[in-house]
């Protein structure tokens, strides 16, 4: 199989879909790999790496596209790539189509098989392709509101943990998932006072224990949420239905009620936000305001740290990456049910029922159109 690399082009995006290592395995696995150059330049990773590895460099990214039977990206494709779209061409990626009805018109326009890494299952149940980026954006989500809480930034100019004598930042995270469990783990570290909310009452007694008792609990209900969010100096928005757009938890009158200054990271953007005031934001213009709370909505947070990202993504992607190289698309998505449930399209047909219902559109089971 020819599996093609091309640089990402959204906005800041230093992330790369495959290492050298991981070239050099697939090439020793009797497979063609085409990397642009420079595509893994701002991961620490060199053209020289990649050639030495066996993959073969490519100055176009049409060329790529072109020549490629999978294309293995990080982000979603712009819409300058959508022109690079055809019949049959795999698409292993994050999709995120959710929020994106222009960007699934296209995929099953162009009868593209579209396998999103966020919706990808393990024996588990657990979304193993997600996870890591889950892990660096819950992480991110403190230093980053740590940041924009200071007075340059339009915070409040509050130190996240305090000092001695005077209060730390009290931080609220809504959700429990990855991210959230992240994101308290440091803000925790910080010496903030964090309370986390979440609709689920045996996640949230796994909390309890495994922060000792430290981390504030609540159950998710609009009460609760409006309260934890007006006394928040930083909310930080974790909420996560698979492949679905997130629902609105954190509405526009409870923003109206936050102190002037508070800071907002709202995570699940990629899916939409979990705030009804956010909307997606770029590393080079990542911020905005409304009703004097600061809204930080990256919907690729990660890439900020392009190297720990890129190694921490790879890690998970390699294996599904090498079965659908060996056994071709088809044939691997029969035989992994979890794999399976990372198509989002195939060949013209709709296949995810949380992109399907979060766009009103029909949609078609995998099985059946896999075999």
């Amino acid at each position: 199989m020819i599996i093609g690399v091309p640089k990402e082009i959204k906005d800041n995006e230093a992330r790369v879909g495959v290492t050298p290592g991981a070239a050099k395995a697939l090439t020793e696995a009797g497979h063609t790999v085409l990397v642009e150059t420079m595509a893994g330049a701002l991961s620490g990773f060199t053209d020289a790496e990649y050639q030495n590895a066996g993959a073969e460099i490519v100055g176009e990214a049409g060329y790529v596209w072109g020549k490629a039977d999978t294309v293995v990206k990080v982000k979603e494709p712009v819409e300058s790539e959508y022109v690079f779209f055809r019949e049959g061409l795999v698409l292993f990626t994050y999709l995120h189509l959710a929020p994106l009805p222009g960007l699934t018109d296209k995929l099953l326009e162009s009868k593209v098989i579209g396998i999103a890494y966020e919706t990808v299952r393990d024996r588990q149940g657990t979304l193993p392709l997600l996870t890591p980026m889950s892990e660096v954006a819950g992480r991110m989500s403190v230093q980053v509101g740590a940041a924009y809480l200071e007075k340059e930034h339009g915070g409040r100019g509050i130190l996240l943990g305090g000092v001695p004598g005077v209060p730390p930042a009290h931080v609220t995270i809504i959700g429990g998932g990855v991210v959230g469990t992240n994101a308290a783990k440091i803000a925790l570290g910080f010496g903030a006072k964090v309370t986390l909310v979440d609709v689920n009452l045996n996640r949230l007694r796994d909390l309890d224990d495994i922060f000792g008792g430290r981390l504030y609990t609540l159950a998710s209900n609009s009460y609760n949420v409006a309260q934890a969010t007006r006394e928040a100096d930083l909310v930080i928005g974790g909420v996560l239905i698979p492949g679905a757009t997130a629902p609105k938890l954190v509405t526009k009158a409870m923003v109206e009620q936050m102190k002037k200054g508070a800071v907002i990271v709202d995570v699940a953007i990629d899916q939409g936000g979990c705030v009804e005031t956010a909307r997606p934001t770029s590393h080079s213009n990542p911020s905005y305001v409304v009703d004097g709370v600061v809204h930080y909505c990256v919907t690729n947070m990660p890439g900020a740290v392009p190297h720990t990202s890129t190694l921490a993504l790879t890690n998970s992607t390699f294996p599904y990456l090498m079965r659908i190289a060996n056994l071709g698309a088809r044939e691997a998505l029969r035989q992994d049910a979890g794999l399976a449930e990372g198509l989002n399209t195939w060949l013209g047909a709709l296949t995810y029922r949380g992109v399907a219902e979060s766009q009103q559109r029909a949609w078609t089971a995998a099985a059946s159109l896999i075999g």
